[in-house]
């Protein structure tokens, strides 16, 4: 389960890489700009090498500034996300029970007409049901049933009374197999 987490989460941060990249090329361009309005200001207003340099190092802080809230911003925006997920009850954590399971703490669930509780008491079990072939509604057996051996020991003196005893096998064999139907 944890190789399985670790595996999603490289997909996640190598899927992250192509909107980094995105972000360091709009980052450069932002500084490149930066420094074209500011030469071009300064040559068409008359401003000084000092007032220019000013201009400059203004734009780099307000470039660095707003790089370095984003993520603090994104944290915040996740938290807040997280925490109406936690507690939004219309989308509820889905545990699947349809092979049985254990309810160890008080658990709400939806019933025909009602809410019911379970585990409210302490550890109690999920059985799923299944019908036999009588029709009868019982806790349905995840264990593998063992095969039925049948056992025939045939005294035969030659090759011909083998062949007249098969007869007899085979009607016997199949008695057995129709015992077995009726009682599953």
């Amino acid at each position: 389960m944890q190789e399985l987490e670790s595996l999603e989460k490289a997909k996640e941060e190598l899927h992250s890489i192509p909107a980094e990249l995105d972000r360091i090329d709009k980052l450069a361009k932002s500084v490149g700009d930066t420094i074209t309005n500011a030469f071009t200001n300064a040559l068409v207003e008359g401003k000084s090498l000092k007032n220019l340099l000013v201009d400059i190092a203004r734009s780099f802080a307000n470039i660095a500034v707003k790089a370095a809230l984003k993520p603090l911003g994104n944290m915040i925006t996740g938290l807040v996300a997280d925490l109406f997920k936690g507690t939004n009850s219309a989308l509820p954590p889905i545990k699947p029970f349809a092979k049985g399971g254990v309810i160890n703490a008080p658990s709400y669930f939806p019933m025909q007409g009602a809410v019911g509780l379970a585990g409210e008491a302490g550890a109690e079990a999920i059985m799923p049901l299944k019908r036999n072939s009588r029709g009868e509604l019982g806790v349905a057996a995840s264990a593998v049933q063992a095969p039925i051996m049948i056992s025939m020991t045939v005294n035969a003196q030659d090759a011909r009374s083998f062949a007249q005893a098969e007869a007899e096998i085979s009607a016997g064999l199949l008695q057995a197999i129709k015992r077995g139907q009726r009682a599953s």
